[in-house]
């Protein structure tokens, strides 16, 4: 099953999220405090800065931390943050080297149940419960990656027909449906706290 993702917006770095799992883990690290594009960018752009043509858990975690950093501030850089982000990346490089083999796949490709998948990421360093729900949705809902309890494990994210996350992006016009369903629930919540 071939399976394109439209996450970065942007045809080579959707190319890449599309075909590793690697690819897709890293932009979803990568997807907070700055625009989901750029977030779902940035392993296609670490890729190519490593001039390769996927992403590698094992040469990423033996990197120079100095090195790594500074090849994911380089202009433009990789995040908002790309000295903690770059950080982070080793980190979640090193444990799947040291607990996958640096098979990223291995997290999802046997887990029983969606309880056992949702525990498996949210295991990975920088992945909390929102963030690993949000991602078990997204496999669920696009990569076809759905054990028994998938939806219930993925809370809200993995409800059929929301428009809540990156899990329900699959072009420019869904992409505009969750910026929208962001934004309400921003004006929510500050309306909550002001009320």
């Amino acid at each position: 099953m071939t399976v394109s993702l439209h996450l970065a917006q942007q045809p080579d770095a959707d190319e890449l999220l599309s075909r590793s799992p690697l690819a897709a883990l890293v932009g979803m690290l990568l997807d907070q405090q700055v625009p989901m594009e750029w977030a779902f960018t940035g392993p296609y752009t670490i890729s190519r800065r490593l001039d390769a043509d996927d992403l590698d858990a094992h040469r990423i975690a033996a990197a120079d931390p100095e090195e790594f950093a500074a090849l994911l501030s380089e202009k433009p850089a990789v995040h908002r943050y790309p000295g903690s982000m770059a950080k982070r990346v080793q980190q979640l490089c090193q444990y799947l080297v040291e607990h996958y083999d640096g098979d990223a796949e291995a997290v999802w490709r046997d887990a029983g149940t969606g309880r056992e998948l949702l525990a498996r990421l949210t295991g990975l360093p920088g992945f909390g419960k929102q963030k690993s729900q949000i991602f078990l949705a997204l496999l669920g809902k696009q990569l076809g990656v759905r054990p028994t309890g998938w939806r219930e494990a993925a809370g809200a994210y993995g409800e059929q027909g929301s428009f809540r996350s990156v899990a329900d992006i699959t072009g420019p016009e869904s992409l505009v449906r969750v910026r929208a369903f962001k934004q309400e629930a921003k004006r929510a919540a500050k309306a909550a706290q002001e009320g």
